[in-house]
Parts: C-alpha cells; sequence; structure tokens
C-alpha cells in the first residue's frame, strides 16, 4: 500500500501578497510625473498669474488688480509688439517650412554620397546657439564680417554696411539666423516621413507616365502632410519662443526693431525689475500661444481625418 503524504497546516499556508488594485498601480506610476509637473510647471504658472495682479519689484508687492493687463491693452507698443512677434514667427516658419521640403526631397533623391549630405545638415542644429549667434554676428559686421566685404567687392554697396544697425535689415538678419538654425529639424522630420511612403506609389504611378513634380505633387505631398502640419506647430512654438537669437545678436533693437514678445517680457521683468508688467506679459503669452496651438490642433485633427491617419 502506498504511503499517504497528510500535509500539514505548514505546507498549505502560503503568504498572501495584497493585491494593489489597477487604479491604484496606476496612480503610483504617473503620480511621480504630476508631482513633476506640479513643481516645474504648474507652481511657476501660478506664481506669475499672481504677480501679473501685483506691482511688484525690488522694492515689494503692492496689488493693483487688473492694472498691468489695461496698460497693455492701452499701449499701442505692445500692440505694435504682438503685431511684429508673429510676422516673426510665420515668416520664419514659413521659411523653414520650403525650405525643409526642398532638403528632404533632395536628401531621399537617391544620388550618391547622400548619407554624408544627411550628417552635414545637422551642425546648425546640433552646435550650441550661442556659437551659432556669434558665428552670425561676425558675417553681419560691417567692417570685418563676409556679407558686408561681399556686397563692397561685388559694388552693391559703397562702404561698410552694417546689417545689425537699421531696423529693415535688422529684423530680417534675425530672420535669416533662426531659419539657418531652425531648417534642420524641420528637413529630418520631412526626410522620415517621405522614407515611409510606400514606393509602391511611386512606381505604379512612373507605369502610368506620370512627372516628377506630379508624383511629387500628388503622392508625396498628401501621404507627409500631417508630418508638416505637426512640425508647423513644433516649429511655430519654438520660434514664438525664440529668445537666445534675437538677444545675442541686436538685444531687441535698433529701437525695438527685433523686440517679440519673449524679449519684451524679458526685458521688463528682469532688466527692468517690474516682475509685475513682466507677468501680465508672460501670461498674455501663454493665452496667445494656447489659442494658437489650439487651433492648429483643430487644422491637424481636420488633416488627420481627410488623409486617414490617426
Amino acid at each position: 500500500m502506498a504511503d499517504t503524504v497528510v500535509a500539514t497546516p505548514q505546507d498549505t499556508a502560503k503568504p498572501r501578497r495584497k493585491a494593489v488594485s489597477e487604479k491604484v498601480f496606476g496612480w503610483l506610476l504617473v503620480g511621480p510625473a504630476m508631482l513633476f509637473i506640479a513643481v516645474i510647471v504648474a507652481w511657476p504658472l501660478a506664481e506669475t498669474i499672481r504677480l501679473s495682479f501685483m506691482e511688484a519689484g525690488l522694492g515689494g508687492e503692492e496689488y493693483v488688480g487688473l492694472a498691468n493687463y489695461q496698460d497693455l491693452v492701452e499701449s499701442r507698443k505692445f500692440h505694435q509688439t504682438i503685431v511684429r512677434t508673429f510676422y516673426w514667427m510665420f515668416l520664419s516658419v514659413a521659411l523653414k517650412l520650403i525650405l525643409g521640403l526642398i532638403g528632404a526631397t533632395l536628401l531621399n533623391a537617391a544620388v550618391p554620397g547622400r548619407a554624408l549630405f544627411r550628417v552635414l545638415v545637422m551642425p546648425p542644429w546640433i552646435i550650441p546657439m550661442a556659437i551659432g549667434m556669434i558665428g552670425w554676428l561676425w558675417l553681419y559686421n560691417g567692417y570685418f564680417g563676409v556679407l558686408s566685404g561681399t556686397m563692397m567687392k561685388l559694388g552693391i554697396t559703397d562702404g561698410p554696411f552694417e546689417f545689425l544697425a537699421y531696423k529693415q535689415s535688422a529684423f530680417y538678419s534675425a530672420v535669416v539666423a533662426d531659419v539657418w538654425v531652425g531648417t534642420p529639424m524641420v528637413t529630418l522630420f520631412f526626410l522620415a516621413a517621405m522614407q515611409g511612403v510606400s514606393r509602391d506609389l511611386y512606381e505604379a504611378a512612373w507605369v502610368d507616365g506620370a512627372s516628377r513634380w506630379y508624383r511629387f505633387r500628388r503622392i508625396t505631398i498628401p501621404q507627409i502632410m500631417p508630418v508638416i502640419v505637426s512640425m508647423s506647430l513644433l516649429s511655430a512654438i519654438f520660434t514664438f519662443n525664440s529668445f537666445e537669437i534675437i538677444w545675442i545678436l541686436t538685444e531687441g533693437g535698433p529701437r525695438g526693431a527685433t523686440t517679440t514678445l519673449i524679449v519684451d517680457t524679458y526685458k521688463t521683468a528682469i532688466s527692468n525689475f517690474k516682475f509685475g508688467e513682466g507677468s501680465a506679459r508672460a501670461v498674455i503669452i501663454v493665452i496667445l500661444l494656447g489659442i494658437f496651438s489650439i487651433l492648429y490642433l483643430q487644422v491637424l485633427k481636420l488633416v488627420n481625418r481627410k488623409y486617414g491617419t490617426k
């Protein structure tokens, strides 16, 4: 007769682990991130909103209600700054998209050495901003800059031309520098999107006798349109908040020709120690960017729906 093994209570008793519900586990996962956002983003934003209702400076704070906002609404100079900022943003973003699309198309072509060209397009994006802008300061210098010297040799100007000394030339010079910095990122994103387009579509169009321009217009552009819209939004936000480029080149001058909302806020709050007025400007920037982003996201949703992407 086979031996019968009798299980003892010690053998049957197994330690029970208290199961954590999925809801609690989810909160445990997102909790650190939410705490980080609250400390890094929410608290400074709340403090900025609070200061916008104050006349705050080195001497202390005094509640003034909506006075800071009322001054901005009535300020003709501030209205001009808003218009200048959006003009700066739209012009720069449009040039980045056009040049990025052209660059991505060329890099996507089957030409020898394209891997090297893809590497060479990166330096404007990866080098430190200050170093890049110092290089542009040398280029724009009227006495020993390459651009001014070339213009004099070609007879375009009779003498040295200071690009950053005049209102219009300073503004467009800053735009060129910003486009130089931002175009590589746009180019690489467009290139990645183009490489994801099925080659079968191009081969079918080629068999039907479609030209390159027709294939580009009817296949490439529709297929990468969601990426174009997305990059437009990202580039617009980056350009709107661009500070280092303008500050290093012109510090907002000459005579405010390159002063955008970000530069104006910095000058008011940091340079002039008017923290209340600067905070009111910062709140308006957040509101404008929020409205712009919401509208852009709606456009992106319509584009994704049209082209069947998510």
